[in-house]
């Protein structure tokens, strides 16, 4: 089941629009459920879309924080994997149910903002239901009631899988139910599934899976369900390398939720237990977006002892993300880790150059 094949060609990169998506769904109209049909608070339509018959429904619904469009993408691929001829995805479409809302969150999505039109973190509205999206969401748990619960988000740049200069390219969290984290039954079959998931994932990017801090918080839709007694996943979709557009994440992406379907279907999770889970490294932030050597050939004024990083803001300008340079001073004691180097005394290579410009630029004015 490549990913290549299934791959929906018409989107890449980090920005997806509603129009972008609703280009893309046309060819599932016969999957929408039309009685299920959500709205934004800017009166964008939220469709929802079911595959197979089955006995167990998974229900899954990805950028319900409007920045975060990798798992989206991933989704659209795993939609043409199971309405494709493979028989893979005729066995899956026997056993399982799957009801997908795509994007959440529209508004967000379109001005690529973390919250809703209202200004409002969806991920953090599970107690007081106060927006139209959140509610919504809510609506389509009760009325599927779900056997699973897929949580699909994008995580920053930052995290580390443990202490090791690896970065968390996936990261998965098993939520909490109530304050105490109680290994509830719910949540054991969640951490069984994740670990399930690791073993498989592990073949494709070794010690690059982490585990996401399960601080409990009412508040936020993956610690709702848990405490309803449904076994709840968190997907985080990482970053690696020069990858800023997440097209390689969204391949793990893929491959994870194939590998989780398997896992219920063939009740092979069963085999895993809670240890298995929590032997999966906890995220650290311990990564930096780029190392820079040799500042002072940029800028005199800089001190050459002076330990320079930048880290990048993401911004949408004109349809596109641009990724603008914060520079840091890092501490002598600090543990960092970073995705790419930069060193001033050698050429760029062309392929970095507006990128290293912006930095570039931005070591200029320091000391200014």
């Amino acid at each position: 089941m490549p990913h290549q094949l299934y791959k929906n060609n018409s989107i890449s990169g980090r920005y997806l629009s509603y129009e972008s998506l609703r280009k893309c769904l046309v060819d599932f109209e016969n999957f929408k459920i039309d009685s299920m049909e959500g709205m934004s608070v800017l009166g964008h339509k939220i469709p929802v879309y079911e595959f197979g018959k089955g006995q167990t429904k998974i229900l899954l619904w990805s950028q319900m924080h409007g920045n975060e469009s990798t798992t989206t993408k991933a989704l659209l691929d795993v939609f043409n994997f199971l309405t494709s001829s493979h028989e893979g995805a005729k066995v899956l479409l026997n056993s399982l149910q799957f009801v997908m809302i795509p994007m959440l969150n529209p508004d967000g999505a379109n001005a690529y903002t973390r919250v809703n039109a209202n200004g409002v973190d969806l991920n953090r509205d599970f107690v007081a239901l106060s927006q139209p999206e959140s509610q919504f969401l809510v609506s389509v748990f009760e009325k599927c009631q779900p056997q699973f619960c897929f949580n699909l988000h994008d995580q920053r740049t930052i995290f580390s899988v443990g202490d090791t200069s690896l970065p968390a390219t996936l990261s998965f969290l098993g939520p909490a139910a109530d304050a105490q984290r109680t290994v509830t039954p719910s949540r054991r079959i969640s951490m069984q599934l994740i670990a399930a998931i690791n073993k498989q994932l592990q073949n494709y990017i070794p010690g690059q899976l982490g585990r996401y801090d399960d601080t409990y918080n009412e508040n936020c839709a993956g610690d709702h369900f848990q405490s309803q007694g449904v076994p709840t996943l968190l997907f985080e979709a990482g970053h690696t390398g020069t990858d800023y557009q997440r097209e390689e994440t969204r391949t793990w992406v893929y491959e994870s939720l194939l590998a989780s379907f398997k896992a219920i279907n063939d009740q092979s999770y069963l085999t895993f237990n809670e240890q298995d889970y929590l032997e999966i490294p906890e995220n650290q932030k311990n990564h930096l977006d780029v190392k820079i050597l040799n500042a002072v050939f940029v800028n005199p004024k800089i001190d050459k002892n002076t330990s320079l990083a930048c880290q990048y803001e993401e911004r949408l300008e004109q349809g596109e993300i641009a990724f603008i340079p914060k520079i840091i001073t890092l501490e002598t004691d600090s543990l960092n880790y970073f995705h790419n180097t930069l060193d001033f005394s050698k050429d760029t290579p062309s392929d970095q150059a507006i990128v290293n410009q912006s930095i570039r630029d931005k070591l200029k004015t320091l000391g200014v």
